[in-house]
Parts: structure tokens; sequence; C-alpha cells
């Protein structure tokens, strides 16, 4: 079994200096020491940070010095001196670093000293900062370093000044990547501190003097109303750290050298959406220090349960897993190797690790795929491959269920009938094959019409016909929409669908196939011929769905804008998503108007009633299978939206269908191989803060030449407002209106606490016990943001008739 995530030992300065204290007299440096004995107890990297506790010693005396008094002038005056020489030719000593050979550096990930305040209240301690890590990003580019870790941002107020000093590193460098460490809760980035590097009483050496420091962020706390008391305070703590992360990458211009780093030290909340939005980022690695673990009954080291359940998850990811402190003899038992083992442990527990290696699962089949960007098939236009045909047939699970489709349609026709079975769109023959199959099952009198485009196919079905199926089976070269077969048929079987159920032109490629479907003189006895036309023979597929939910995945979003072209932005891909999250809740919003987690679109039925057809009974137009729809999704933790996540259901007859929806794919066909879902971009990225709501705009569109889909959205922010006199209040809380009275704010949820900490699941009734709330206030939102439209008209892609 290959393992999922790598493991890197973590090591200090005091672990370098022991190891030279170990030395054996061999051309090994304390730095290869340390590599070798990592790599003989079974881990892949080493972690070591850049530089000793000298650089930082001498960073301090050039840069930070006591207050200016009448005795200490002079030697101020020195160390201001040293320290512009320093800012105009930066520079270390032999001493101040622990690597100094490329040898050293190759399997090493090295961590910039984490006293840099990149974003400290002080502007001379930010500029100098500033100066100091690009002096050490330059010397580990000097050594080739390929990762440097960062140390996490530690105020609120000036993440936007750190942000900007990574983006000048990643601009200077052209292949180091960048892993910002970054706890998913940390408390402290609230609270008013001093920084470590500057002791009381001290100043930079600048005398000018710093700009007002930004006021620290105050985060609502449920304190003032009893009915509020489930209000959970830390849950806005929890969302900043992923904020500051959303500002640093978003001024980075999403550059794909920046990566996070999870330290994952203190414990880890429990809800699920805080925790899975991390699933969306580029987590590279995890920090885990031995501190993390406790102990279970016998001694031996193991995680929380919501750490395990997280790391379980992450694996998916193959990170690279820091292991810290495990040699300091935490726990009593297991001793060092324990922590590495348990680790092991919860990667091979892990589902997803699993699935991945269990052959006929979609994991197994899609290993190398995962967030791929695709495009889809263009069916009518071009001809498939025949190693396409192949990838497709790999699927048994969909040949299954259209199997016992085509078994059930037959045991409900009548027994006296000779049956005609028509295959539209017949590939290599995998539909034929399989109707054959249920044909002998059912014991039924049939035949089979297949109907195949594609010249080159028709050479392999030409074949199977004389080797296999002989004259149970008759082959008709030509477009489903305008050949002719000797008779109608009674049933007519077709694998047309795409991610999004329509996006390959079933209904089209139906509409012109109906024609065939012969007229039955009587209602069938059959519950399945209960609302069945006269006219009606079967299709199958009866019917087949588009479903969508908004989706975070900066992965998605940096393959779609490689191009940097238009077209790129404006595509649907077929993707299998890995590096995602679905930022949407079950219901929920404003007076609970958003729907489920993920919603409808619009549906196809087979055969259709809707459509004026021609004397040969094609449609005259394709204006019937125009559709729109306006989705309303409520959004319980802050996020960035990336774009939409398309999926389909299908039914085929009775109770068998096919799904890629994820909460009806495990029951309706499991480990289906054949589709991914649908990936539609936003060109930029759209803020969501938390409880707020997400209105998606989606059209399906026609013309003579072309089907192409828009699609749009627009954000909102609940507010609740009361009414500024008695005599509008009836007026107000009774018109129903979308947008917030135009009357006093009473209550405005932060867009920094989650939806559960704001007025958690509380009924109006229940805001008007606490007195939070008039009774006569109401309900509205207030727009916020929006996006643009996106491929007007089909200018950059399109599915061609």
């Amino acid at each position: 079994m290959t393992d999922a995530a790598s493991l890197a030992s973590c090591f200090t300065f005091d672990d370098v200096s022991q190891a030279s204290a170990r030395t054996d007299g061999s051309d090994k440096t304390p730095i290869l020491k340390l590599i070798s004995e990592s790599h003989a107890k079974g881990y892949d990297f080493v972690c070591l940070p850049l530089t000793t506790p000298k650089w930082r010693e001498r960073w301090r005396n050039m840069c930070i010095v006591p207050s200016a008094s009448a005795n200490d002038t002079d030697e101020n005056a020195t160390a201001e001196q040293q320290a512009e020489a320093w800012r105009k030719a930066p520079s270390f000593l032999h001493e101040e670093v622990t690597i100094s050979r490329l040898d050293e550096a190759e399997p090493v990930l090295v961590m910039a000293s984490d006293w840099l305040q990149l974003d400290s209240t002080d502007d001379w301690v930010r500029h100098d900062s500033e100066i100091a890590l690009r002096q050490e990003v330059a010397y580990a580019s000097y050594l080739n370093v390929q990762t440097v870790i960062l140390p996490p941002p530690r105020h609120r107020s000036q993440v936007a000044s750190y942000a900007r000093a990574i983006n000048e590193c990643l601009k200077n460098t052209t292949y180091m990547n960048f892993s910002i460490r970054l706890p998913i809760y940390d408390p402290a980035v609230f609270q008013p501190k001093e920084s470590p590097s500057i002791p009381p009483s001290t100043t930079s050496t600048s005398s000018t003097p710093s700009a007002p420091s930004t006021p620290k962020i105050v985060i609502p706390r449920a304190s003032t109303s009893k009915s509020l008391k489930a209000a959970r305070a830390p849950e806005g703590e929890i969302n900043a750290t992923w904020e500051m992360w959303d500002i640093i990458r978003t001024l980075c211009e999403y550059n794909t050298r920046l990566t996070l780093t999870l330290d994952l030290t203190l414990p880890l909340p429990s809800n699920a959406g805080i925790l899975n939005r991390w699933m969306a980022e580029p987590v590279h690695h995890i920090f885990l220090p031995a501190s993390t673990f406790i102990a279970n009954v016998k001694g031996y080291p193991v995680l929380p349960k919501g750490t395990q359940s997280f790391l379980r998850n992450s694996m998916a990811h193959h990170p690279i897993i820091i292991m810290s402190g495990v040699s300091s003899g935490l726990h009593t038992k297991g001793g060092e190797s324990a922590y590495a083992q348990y680790v092991r442990h919860v990667e091979k527990t892990s589902l997803t690790v699993q699935a991945a290696m269990t052959a006929g699962t979609v994991e197994h089949f899609a290993q190398g795929y995962q967030d791929y960007l695709q495009n889809p098939l263009q069916p009518l236009m071009d001809n498939l491959q025949s190693i396409t045909y192949q990838t497709f047939e790999q699927d048994p699970v969909k040949y299954r269920n259209y199997e016992e489709a085509v078994y059930h349609a037959l045991m409900d026709w009548p027994d006296s009938d000779h049956i005609v079975i028509c295959v539209a769109g017949a590939g290599r023959g995998p539909l034929i094959e399989r109707s054959l199959t249920a044909i002998k099952r059912s014991g039924r009198s049939a035949c089979v019409y297949a109907v195949e485009k594609n010249p080159n196919a028709f050479v392999t079905l030409q074949g199977r016909k004389q080797n296999e199926w002989g004259d149970s089976v008759q082959l008709f070269f030509g477009d489903m929409r305008h050949v002719k077969l000797p008779e109608q048929v009674d049933i007519l079987i077709t694998e047309l669908l795409g991610s999004f159920g329509d996006n390959e032109l079933s209904p089209e490629c139906l509409d012109g196939a109906m024609r065939f479907l012969k007229r039955v003189d009587c209602l069938r006895s059959s519950p399945h011929f209960a609302n069945r036309s006269p006219a009606d023979g079967i299709s199958i597929p009866s019917s087949y769905s588009a479903h969508l939910a908004p989706l975070s995945s900066s992965k998605l979003y940096n393959n779609a804008r490689i191009s940097k072209e238009i077209k790129g932005m404006e595509t649907p891909y077929v993707v299998m998503f890995q590096n995602v999250n679905i930022l949407s809740g079950d219901g929920g919003g404003v007076s609970g108007r958003c729907g489920p987690r993920i919603q409808q679109c619009w549906e196809f039925e087979h055969p259709r009633k809707d459509a004026t057809v021609d004397e040969r009974g094609l449609p005259l137009t394709n204006s019937h299978n125009v559709r729109s729809a306006k989705l309303s999704f409520h959004i319980p933790h802050a996020g960035v939206m990336h774009g939409l996540a398309g999926y389909f259901e299908a039914v085929l007859y009775g109770h068998v269908g096919l799904s890629i929806h994820p909460h009806s794919k495990d029951r309706v066909s499991k480990d289906m191989l054949s589709w991914f879902p649908l990936f539609f971009p936003f060109k930029e990225p759209l803020y969501l803060p938390s409880n707020s709501e997400l209105h998606v705009s989606i059209w399906r569109l026609t013309n003579e030449r072309q089907v192409w889909y828009e699609w749009y959205a627009e954000s909102f922010l609940p507010v609740f407002s009361t009414p500024s006199s008695p005599e509008h209040s009836e007026d107000t809380s009774g018109d129903g209106s979308f947008f917030a009275c135009t009357s006093t704010h009473v209550a405005v949820p932060s867009p920094v606490i989650d939806a559960i900490d704001a007025f958690p699941s509380l009924e109006r009734s229940e805001l008007r016990k606490s007195g939070e709330v008039s009774p006569r206030s109401t309900a509205g939102v207030i727009k916020i943001g929006q996006t643009l439209l996106h491929n007007p008209g089909g200018r950059s892609s399109w599915i061609g008739l």
C-alpha cells in the first residue's frame, strides 16, 4: 500500500546542537546526521529552522534598542548605523544559519524565523522584519530549498501588510514554495499584546513615529440575552484565522506556490462545517506536535476523536505531516515511534484511502484525475475514439442498471406482444449486449435495432453482429435524428446523459428519436404505465434532472484561470472533485426561504408532450428545451465561492436509476464510474459571510446551431429592522418585501459569527420572547455582492447541434 501522507521529523536548534555533540568524526555534519537518523526511523523529510538564535540576537541589537536617554545616545546611534548598513546589504554570518551545504538542504523543509513580525503594529518593526525575511528567502534560494514554512500572522489588523510582504517574496523567486503555518483556531489574534520582538521600554531604531494602530476586531458576545445563550463566540474567532488566510491568498493573487501548513496544536472545533472549509484550501503540510496527543488507558499516545476525524479526511490530499516534540517523552508508553505508528493507523482507517485502494470504486478509478478539468464531450460534432468508448465500458454499475431497467420494462409488457427495442447511439455495443441479456432473462420475444452515426464505431458493431449477435440485432448507420427504421419500436434506449444531465444534448437527440416509438393502443396494467399516454412507448431513460450547489476550491479556480483567457472562466468542466467544499447548508435564510444544500434546476422527461413537430415527427424549433432556474442557498459559515457544482439524477425505468448527486448516488448507483460532476467557474471569487444568502441564476439557452449555459450569482446578508412608527408597522411587516425595510436596524448578525452563533434556530416567536427584536420587527436582506454574467450568448462555450 502506497502511503497517502508523508512524515517529516521537526527539529529545533537545540536538537541541532545535540547532534553536533554526537558527531563521531565522520564527514557527516550535524544536519546530515539528523537527516540520516530520521530516515532510519521512517521519516520522509526533515523540518528545520533556517537560522540560529545568534541571528535573532544580532537583528534585535541592530533594529530594536532601548528608549533613548542622555546616557545612551551614542550607543543608539551606533546601532542605527549598523542597522542602516544591514538594510542596504542584508547578509548572514556563518554561525547564524543551520544549513550551509546543498546536500543538507535537499530533503529539508526549512522554517523561516518564527520571531519575524511581518504584521507588527510598529511600522519599522514590520519594515525590518520584511527585510530579514527577504534575506532568509534569498539564502534558502541559494541552497535550492524547495519549501519555506512561514511564521503565522499574529495581528488581524495588519494582515494585509503580512500578505504584501509574502507577495514580494513570491515575485522575487520563481520556483520556491511558501507555506504559511496557521492554526485552525487561535483566539489570541483578538487579544491586545506586545510584540515578542519588542520588550518594554524599547523602540525601533527609526525615529519615524508609527501610524496609529487599527482598532482590534470585536466579536459580538451572546451575553445580553437569555435566549441567545446558545451563541458561541469562539466560533467567530475560528472564522477569523480562515479570513486572515483568505486575505493573504487574495492579495497574493491565488499564487499556486503559496500553500498552508495547518497547525493542530490547539483543540479543534467540533463544528464539521468549520473544518470542512479547510478541505477546499491548499493544505500541503500538517503540523502535529506531541502535545496534541492524549494518552489512552494504556498510556500510549492517541489523538482526540475530532483531530482523528480531521486527519483522516485530510489524507485524501496527501499532506506532509510534520511531527514535533515526539522524542520529548511526553507520554509514558510507546516511545518516539508510537506517534508515527499511530498516524499510519489513522491513515489506514481513512475511508478515502481505503476506497482509493479498492478496485471497482470511483476513488480507485479516478486516481490521477482528481481536480483535473476536462472539457465536456461534443457528441453530435465529434466522433469518439475507441479508447474513450473503452473507458466508459469499464463501468459495470451503469450497464447493470441499464440491464435492470430493460428487464423490468420487458416484464411489464404484455406476454403476447413481440417487442421491438431500439438502441440509439449504440457506440461499440455495450447496451446492445445488455439488452440481449435482459431479453433472455425475461423470456420475452424481442429483437434489437441499433443506430450509430460514428462510422468507425459502426465497423466494430458489424464485427460483433457477425461474431456474437447474428440476426437478433439489425444495424442502421446514421444520425438518430434523421435515420429511418423499418418499423416503429416499443422501447427506445439511449446513453446520452452528461454530468449535468442535459449537457451532452440528450434532450435534442431524443427529440429526433422519439418518432421511433410506436403508438400503444391501450393503457398497460403495470403501475409504470399508469400515467403514460396511449401514444407513448417506453424511453430509457424516462427522465433526468440537473442540480447545483455553491462550491469553494482554490485549486479548481487556479486551474480554470491558467489560460488567462476569458474562455477558461466561462467553460463548464467535468471534474472529479476532491479539494472542494460545498458552502451551502440545508434550509435556513430569512423566513426559512432557502432551499436544500443541493438544489434541482430543472428536469427533462421522455417521451415529450410539449414540442410541436413536423410531418417527419421532428420539432420545428428547439425552444421547448430552453430552461432557467433561480435558486436560493443559505451559507452558514463564511467562505469564498469559486464556482458551482453540477450533478444529475436520472430515472431509467420504474425504480431503476442513475445518480451522481452526493445525497443519492450511493443508494441509486454506488461506485458508478462514467460521470464526474460539472464545475461552473466564476471569473472572480465571491466572498460570502456567515449567515448570508446566495441567489444563483442559471439558464440553458439555444439557437438553431448551439446550446449553451449562462450563469450569475448575487449575495445578501439578513438584517432585522423595526418600524419607525406604529402607524407604519402593519404595512411594513405585511408587505412580504424581499429587501430589508427602510427602518432602524436592531440586530444585524455579524459576518464574522456563524449562523449558529448569531440566532441559532430561533423562530420569530422566540426572538420576540427574548426582547432583542420588537414584536413588530421584520426580517429582510441587504445586497452585498454579485458576479458578472458568465458566457453571455454562448461566447466562450457551447455544445453544437
